[in-house]
């Protein structure tokens, strides 16, 4: 029997909808079911061939034992020994060596101390910054947020140095980066599921959460749909995203990647809707059974090593 596992936190529309619709599929030998962990034994397998993850991003026990999981074959949908290492930041950089739009950013050092630190374990810190080269590099308006997190909290838009200084002085010990603004004409999140599918979705973050999938948008010019159906395959390739969700702010035709590190991406019925709801339960569904039937082992490499050659 090809078991295939979904572990998760509060979310209550997404994982039983896609554990039905995988037993809906009355694939013979292949089975959905939620996920139940007690005490986890070293080295031991549960049984899982793929286990679909939804929330040890929160929980590090859940990340233990998923990377216990993929030690003994088991197929992580997604792998946490590499979103694990990720960060904004380098996905950033990473998207620039590929070739991918992305606005100006520089990554700025912790504004307070972190935890068991002093100055001196600053010490190979120039101080003070050149304040004057960074906003002359980014400009304003800008927007600071932390290099690691989602969900756009402790996010700022800075309008000039003064609101930069006030919102940098409040983020403690968080590491953060500032980023250009692009003034966005045209926005898109999309799902792409298993590096081959992609559902491009109007999409408008200056709304209230619940409305920011736009209902009824206009056509896409077809060769910016195009790019970005282009762009979000060749960074979930990169860098081994299973399921992730990319986003695109569109400023006078170019598609700038802003955010594209979700382990765990939104699939809620209430925030993206009926039909693109359906859309990820069918594509996470068939992915995980082609997972499962094919026997992928799990695949701990770094992806981005084969797409950015050393020099």
């Amino acid at each position: 029997m090809k078991r295939i596992g979904i572990i998760y936190g509060i979310e209550n529309s997404f994982p039983p909808a896609l554990v039905d619709a995988i037993n809906a599929r009355g694939i013979p030998n292949v089975r959905a079911e939620h996920v139940k962990i007690g005490g986890v034994l070293m080295a031991a397998p549960s049984g899982y061939s793929v286990i679909i993850d939804r929330i040890s991003h929160d929980i590090p026990f859940y990340r233990a034992w998923l990377k216990n999981e993929a030690l003994n074959g088991a197929h992580i949908i997604n792998d946490p020994f590499w979103w694990s290492a990720d960060d904004k930041f380098f996905n950033y950089a990473l998207a620039a060596k590929l070739g991918v739009a992305v606005p100006p950013t520089v990554m700025l050092p912790h504004r307070e101390h972190p935890e068991g630190t002093t100055s001196q374990s600053m010490r190979n810190l120039i101080y003070p910054l050149n304040w004057d080269e960074i906003f002359d590099y980014i400009g304003f308006p800008a927007f600071l947020k932390p290099h690691l997190g989602g969900g756009w909290k402790h996010v700022y838009k800075v309008d000039n140095a003064e609101q930069f200084f006030s919102a940098y002085n409040a983020t403690g010990t968080l590491a953060m980066v500032l980023q250009a603004e692009v003034n966005f004409t045209e926005y898109f999140r999309c799902f792409v599921v298993g590096r081959e599918k992609v559902r491009i979705m109007h999409y408008d973050p200056r709304r209230p959460h619940a409305e920011r999938y736009v209902l009824n948008p206009p056509e896409i010019d077809p060769p910016l749909l195009e790019r970005i159906e282009r762009d979000a395959l060749l960074l979930c390739r990169a860098l081994g995203y299973d399921f992730n969700t990319v986003e695109f702010a569109v400023e006078n035709g170019v598609p700038y990647a802003i955010d594209f590190m979700n382990p765990a991406p939104d699939a809620d019925i209430q925030s993206v809707g009926a039909d693109n709801f359906h859309w990820v339960i069918d594509a996470v569904a068939s992915l995980a059974i082609s997972r499962a039937l094919n026997n992928v082992p799990a695949n701990n490499q770094f992806h981005w090593s084969r797409f950015v050659p050393a020099p």
